[in-house]
Parts: structure tokens; sequence; C-alpha cells
């Protein structure tokens, strides 16, 4: 880890020490935790989130408190990694460094960083963006050290890989945890590639987190993703739960899938299966062979809010909807203003889904990718809606992302087909009109919050 401050190294015994004291009996000595949390914020810095928490520790039987015990029983190496990365590198001390180098560069800088280690992939999927990004295109080890080495200058702890497949680099992936035991790693696989000398690998470098793309059951994740890839799902989550090994799922919720993925069923089956988190994405038209057919309708979106939002109060299961939760976060996070992403070929963009740069990490630095024109375009106008319901600036407000790309000059960075900014805003136009009807029903001006 980078040189810590003073204040940052006695923060971070501080809290190892609490974590320690936690392990032991973590049912009897986590309300007393929190009891002295109570007596040492005088000032009232973290009010609220005591307040949330002496609630979930107050219910045993609440949904929130069964997912921290369950968070107890993974196996105790990956889970004392877990918590020092995320509670103390990701929040306390990177969040310290990441608002620091904010006021100081007048940019963005994100909380986490997704990368594309390569662009190829064992599954072709219908209505991927990958499937049309090329296979032909990786980041060397070299490069993605280099990348995580000035994130961690910056305060970024948490570095999610994407794709391509990012387990066809398992040796490498592997390879970066042992570099970087202080930071998290996830990688959204389509598991098929887990197998036991994998479960082996996570638990000897105890900071590898795999989020498993599920579609929903058997007959709608197969007819998107292959025949025999949702038992292999199956298998490979088991193996997963076998080791005491902490994974999530990953969802793409579409007009064929949504009613599948929003299930009570289906949050008890991945439960079941041993998932701690899942992670509920928009179908977004990206590429020139996208099928705009796939992307749900209003009601069904509608249909997918309130069912997750139900369900979190219910579930012991940590669940984000990244189209219809933005109004926790602020509105867009992309751009770096909580995260980027960097594909296979060394494009900086600012979006997973959005695909235009001015820079290369080949041929700039981090920071200096935060900076450039598309960037701080993203940096000016955030948020790009005050309905946060409508938090895009492609998929809800088409015309902002169209706005962006034309005048700081970025260019389409799709590895295999490039395609316009107009291509693709103008697929967005009728969703986005469509929506907007039902988001302003739904949000409530005053209180920046949706309607009950």
């Amino acid at each position: 880890m980078e040189e810590k401050s003073m204040m940052e190294t006695v923060q971070s015994f501080a809290v190892k020490q609490a974590l320690k004291y936690v392990e032991r009996e973590p049912e009897k000595n986590l309300p007393k935790l929190l009891d002295w949390a109570d007596k040492f914020d005088k000032e009232n810095l973290y009010a609220k989130q005591r307040e949330v928490f002496h609630h979930v520790l107050e219910h045993p039987e609440g949904n929130w408190y069964q997912l921290i015990m369950r968070v107890f029983q993974l196996d105790e190496g990956v889970r004392k990694a877990f918590l020092e990365n995320f509670i103390i590198n990701a929040s306390l001390i990177g969040s310290s460094r990441q608002e620091s180098a904010r006021k100081k560069e007048g940019c963005n800088i994100p909380w986490a960083i997704l990368l594309d280690p390569t662009s190829a992939c064992n599954l072709r999927c219908t209505g991927c963006w990958a499937a049309e990004y090329g296979h032909d295109q990786s980041l060397s080890l070299e490069t993605i050290d280099s990348i995580i080495r000035q994130g961690k200058a910056l305060g970024t702890y948490l570095y999610i890989y994407t794709g391509g497949e990012p387990m066809v680099r398992k040796a490498d992936l592997i390879r970066l945890c042992e570099m970087h035991p202080d930071c998290e790693f996830l990688a959204f696989t389509n598991g098929t590639l887990i197998d036991e000398a994998f479960c082996q690998e996570m638990l000897r470098v105890k900071n590898f987190v795999p989020a498993i793309s599920l579609e929903g059951f058997e007959q709608a994740n197969d007819g998107r993703r292959g025949q025999g890839i949702f038992e292999k799902v199956m298998q490979a989550m088991a193996l997963l739960k076998s080791h005491k090994l902490p994974f999530g799922i990953s969802t793409c919720y579409t007009s064929a899938n949504y009613a599948d993925i929003s299930s009570e069923a289906f949050f008890d089956m991945i439960i079941e299966a041993g998932a701690l988190f899942v992670w509920f994405f928009h179908y977004m038209p990206v590429g020139n062979d996208a099928a705009p057919e796939l992307l749900p309708n209003p009601e069904q979106r509608k249909t997918v809010l309130e069912r997750i939002r139900a369900f979190r109060e219910t579930k012991p299961i940590f669940s984000m909807d990244f189209q219809n939760d933005a109004e926790f976060v602020g509105g867009c996070i992309a751009g770096g203003r909580n995260y980027l992403h960097i594909n296979a070929a060394g494009d900086v963009e600012p979006c997973v889904f959005i695909h235009y740069s001015n820079v290369n990490i080949h041929d700039h630095t981090l920071l200096e990718a935060l900076k450039s024109p598309i960037f701080m375009a993203y940096h000016n106008a955030q948020p790009f809606n005050e309905n946060m319901l409508r938090p895009c600036p492609m998929l809800e407000n088409p015309e902002r992302l169209r706005e962006m790309v034309k005048k700081t000059g970025a260019k389409s960075t799709d590895l295999q087909s490039p395609e316009s900014v107009d291509h693709l805003c103008d697929k967005c136009r009728p969703y986005a009109e469509n929506w907007k009807e039902m988001a302003d029903k739904m949000w409530d001006p005053e209180t920046g919050r949706t309607k009950e």
C-alpha cells in the first residue's frame, strides 16, 4: 500500500482492532461496538448510519441482521480481507484520499474502476454489447498493474473486471490479487470457468469476489446465454458456497425476463445458492446490432423497481438496481463520479455502456483521462436530470449524451463496429419519451424521492 498518513494509520489500526473484537462473538459484540461508536461520535458525523445499524441490531429476526450473520459464516481469512479492504481501504482511507484529490484536481475521482482484461469470451449472449465488441484485444498484466497503482494514489481500492469474460485470464487475475492485497477485486463472469482449482486460489489470495451473470430461471437464462449454461452456473455457485466463498449475482433485466428476475422465487433461489448480493442492470441498446425490442416498457420497469424495493426489506441479500436507485447516489455515477471504464484496448470511457472517449490509458495517465473533455463534460453536467428516475445521459436523456460527445470530439471506441452517437441516441429517444411520463408520475420533486 502507498505510504499512509499518521491519521490513516491510526484509523486503520483502530478499525482493525474493532473488527478483531467483533470476530470473536459477532452477535454479542456488534451491539457493544456500536455503543462505543455512539460515545466517540460526539459531533454526530455518522448519526444516520448509527441509527440504521441500531435498528438492524435491535431486530435479529430482520433480513439485514440475517445478512450480516451470513457474512460471518464466510471463510475467516476471506472475510477478514474483505472487511479490511472494503471498510478500511476503499471506504475510510480511500474516500478521504478521493475527496482530497477532487478538491485539488477539480475533476471527478472514482470510488471504483471497471476494466476489461480481455475482449474475448467463451459465450455469445443475445443482446450483449460485449458480443459485438471484438475478441482480439487485451490489457497486459503490466498495464492493469499500472492502472491499479495510479488508482490507489487517488484513493481507489475497488477494481471490477468486465469483458469479454475476465476468467479467460484466470492466472493474471490471481496474480493481481497477490500484487495488491490491499485492494478488493470483483469480476462480472458467466461462471462457467469457476472450478475447484480456482476456488482454492480464491481461498489463498482472499480478495477476489465473482459476480455471476444469471438472467432468470433455466429457460430465460439459456434462451439468452446458451443451452446448459444455467446448470453450469448452479454448479459454480454450489462450489463457491461449499468453500464458504463470497459471491453475488449480476442480472440484466429485459422485456423478456423482467418477471423472472424480480420474482420472489428468483430471490429465494439465489439466496439459497449462497449469493450475498445481486446487482440488477437495465438492458442498454448499445452497438450497431443491439436488440431494442429487449428494452422493458415503462410498466415492466416500474414492476422491477417495486419488487426489488419490497424484497430489500424482507430478503437477506444486498440488492442494487443500477437504473432505478439513482436517488440514493445522487444521479448518474459514471464519468469518474463513482466509477469509470477502461476497455480491452485501453480506451478510457465514462461508462461501461457508453463507448466514447478522448484518451487511451496507454498514452495518458489515469488523472489525465479524468480531466479529458468527455469526463469533464460529465463532471460539469451531473446530475443529468432532477428526476432521479431518469438519471442516464443516454437512456433517459439521449440529447445530453449527443451534445457531450459532439462538443468534446469523443470518438467511438467500439472495437469491432463503431457506432455513431446519433445512431445510439436515436434508438434511445422513443424509450426516453415513453419512460418520462411514468417517471414523472412516480417522482416527488419536493422530497427528492420516489413516491410511496
